[in-house]
């Protein structure tokens, strides 16, 4: 099995070297990330700057850009097979609800979706503490060596992608598996204005975690109940109860 594993928090992140340790295990491991932290940097491609790329060790690089030209420069440049599966993460911090939209460890699977790979997306979920004594990385890494034989050999669809939540817990404190609807999560939204000591001003967005919409069966539900949380993402974002009521207007733009 080839296995390709990126993630946005850099290529010397302890969840990605606890991912690739773990995956070694079953497979042929490549690791392909950021050079530097890249978190909510969403799905974006680096097109008006030169990309620089080094070798760490054997099948283990960075790249000076974004998780999604990590995917884009292994598959189409540093590897020489076609990844069987697509691993981001794991991630520090959780990937729920709407925090997709942002990712870019979501991102990077999106990447290897788009490539015709599998792909799947692990984040370990910090809850709402600030001072985390201890991240059990081994829990979502152990979890992933278990999930990733899964996704291949059921022949998952391969423009889908498995979003991956762990309860930053030991393993037998976590309850079991659920797979889940995408939830809600909500944010501070307030800006800061600040001065340098050039007298020029700069701002820092807000973001400061403000809870979670209580919806049943919801990703943000099930790993606050201590639950692994599984969604399955979909590249096709098309509203289909919406796509069948706008046909009903085309007559009203028919001259």
């Amino acid at each position: 099995m080839e296995i390709l594993i990126s993630n946005d928090d850099g290529f010397e992140s302890p969840g990605i070297i606890k991912l690739a340790n773990a995956l070694s295990t079953i497979g042929n491991v490549t690791v392909v990330a950021p050079h530097r932290e890249r978190s909510t940097s969403g799905h974006s491609l680096t097109l008006h700057k030169p990309l620089r790329c080094g070798q760490v060790k054997e099948n283990y690089y960075w790249v000076s850009g974004s998780p999604a030209d990590c995917v884009y420069m292994a598959t189409r440049m540093i590897m020489k097979k076609k990844p069987d599966i697509i691993v981001s993460g794991i991630n520090r911090g959780a990937n729920l609800g709407n925090d997709i939209y942002y990712s870019g460890t979501v991102a990077a699977a999106r990447e290897g979706a788009y490539f015709g790979s599998h792909s799947i997306a692990f984040s370990l979920c910090l809850g709402n503490h600030t001072d985390i004594t201890h991240m059990y990385w081994d829990t979502a890494a152990e979890f992933a060596k278990t999930f990733v034989p899964m996704v291949i050999k059921k022949n998952i669809p391969l423009n889908n992608i498995m979003n991956v939540n762990v309860p930053n817990l030991p393993s037998n404190k976590i309850k079991g598996v659920k797979v889940s609807k995408q939830g809600l999560r909500y944010y501070s939204d307030e800006i800061t204005n600040r001065t340098d000591p050039r007298h020029k001003h700069y701002y820092w967005l807000g973001g400061e975690y403000k809870g979670f919409e209580n919806i049943p069966g919801s990703d943000c539900v099930h790993v606050d109940q201590d639950y692994i949380s599984i969604v399955p993402l979909k590249i096709d974002s098309t509203n289909y109860d919406l796509l069948e009521e706008l046909k009903t207007w085309e007559i009203l733009f028919q001259s």
